[in-house]
């Protein structure tokens, strides 16, 4: 039986023109310093909404029907103790305007070339109402299914692994559209090139970001958040002081023989 959740309060915000110093938001608990996103040149926008969930946000684009990004502030105290079962509930959300979502068969179509990769993992999620809300389709992109289940699995994981170590860190996590021979599902939802995770460590004055393709392999690239907001068009962490630190990130973890390999040349 479907659980029931009752009603979510669900921002929209309608961008037009971004202020310097960061997206104003109605969760800036989700946010380092309470700032979101700022959009510098990213393609393509269109009309861009921030949704807030229990357990993170998602700037949202009308344009591609993706998230540009989604944010996280990620805890120990979120990590531990027993999490909800995985409920693969999957689901159109409802507060978008028809015409603006991705809906399940937009994927359905295309289920033996492209997942639906959660960018707000579902593993992060500590409580049930967190965990159904990641499994919005707002939260999602059409990702390669062994990029999905093996090497980006392992940068989450590796991601959690460094909450745990660290106490707290700011994630966000989004794609990269890169190139002019871009691919839509069903003709709507766009299909990023790379997939980014960006991670600031406040204990540590640290940041840096893992940047994979969109595609078979295990190869990822580790890369300042100066590179990273000039490959992607955000400033994923508006005001980040100019001299942080970069931050060591561990080797995503992978399941089974399959190991990971940094590799700076998929960069861009």
């Amino acid at each position: 039986m479907q659980k029931s959740f009752g009603l979510v309060a669900v921002l929209f915000v309608s961008l037009f023109s971004i202020p310097a110093f960061g997206m104003p938001s109605s969760c800036p608990e989700h946010y380092w310093r309470g700032q979101a996103p700022d959009l510098l040149n990213v393609e393509p926008a269109g009309n861009v909404q921030e949704i807030c969930y229990a357990g993170y946000a998602v700037i949202y684009s009308d344009a591609a029907e993706t998230p540009l990004a989604a944010a996280e502030y990620l805890t120990r105290e979120h990590l531990e103790g027993p999490h909800p079962s995985r409920s693969d509930d999957f689901h159109a959300d409802r507060h978008i305007p028809r015409q603006y979502r991705s809906e399940l068969e937009d994927y359905r179509d295309s289920s033996c070339f492209w997942d639906r990769g959660h960018m707000a993992p579902a593993g992060d999620m500590w409580n049930e109402l967190a965990e159904h809300q990641s499994f919005s389709l707002a939260n999602m992109i059409p990702q390669n299914p062994d990029d999905n289940r093996h090497l980006w699995e392992g940068i989450e994981a590796s991601t959690r692994y460094l909450a745990d170590r660290e106490g707290s860190l700011y994630v966000v996590t989004g794609p990269i559209f890169y190139g002019h021979d871009l691919r839509r599902l069903d003709g709507h939802v766009l299909v990023p090139t790379y997939i980014f995770k960006a991670i600031y460590d406040p204990g540590k004055l640290a940041a840096a970001a893992y940047l994979a393709q969109n595609a078979s392999g295990t190869r990822y690239a580790v890369i300042s958040i100066r590179k990273l907001d000039n490959l992607c068009g955000l400033s994923v962490f508006p005001g980040l002081p100019e001299n942080v630190r970069m931050l060591r990130l561990p080797k995503p973890y992978m399941r089974g023989d399959r190991t990971s390999t940094e590799d700076q040349n998929i960069v861009p």
